[in-house]
């Protein structure tokens, strides 16, 4: 299973996340921070899990990309 983690209140809203990885990521209108899609939250921290291991490279890009290294991602 893959877990990817966004901690969004620390987001800076660079946008580097959608550019790596649009089919996890968008950018919110409303404060134009992150947004991880189909994510659940807890406590600030928007967890997504996923069985398509296809997802991994591109969320990868997106976690070294990110400039304040609010994303991570677990493989288990």
């Amino acid at each position: 299973m893959l877990i990817i983690t966004l901690q969004r209140d620390k987001c800076i809203g660079c946008n580097y996340c959608v550019e790596m990885s649009p089919e996890l990521f968008r950018m919110s209108k409303k404060d134009g921070k992150s947004v991880l899609l189909q994510s659940r939250d807890a406590k600030g921290f928007f967890t997504l899990k996923s069985h398509d291991h296809a997802l991994t490279a591109n969320a990868e890009l997106a976690a070294k990309a990110c400039p304040v290294k609010i994303i991570s991602i677990k493989e288990t």
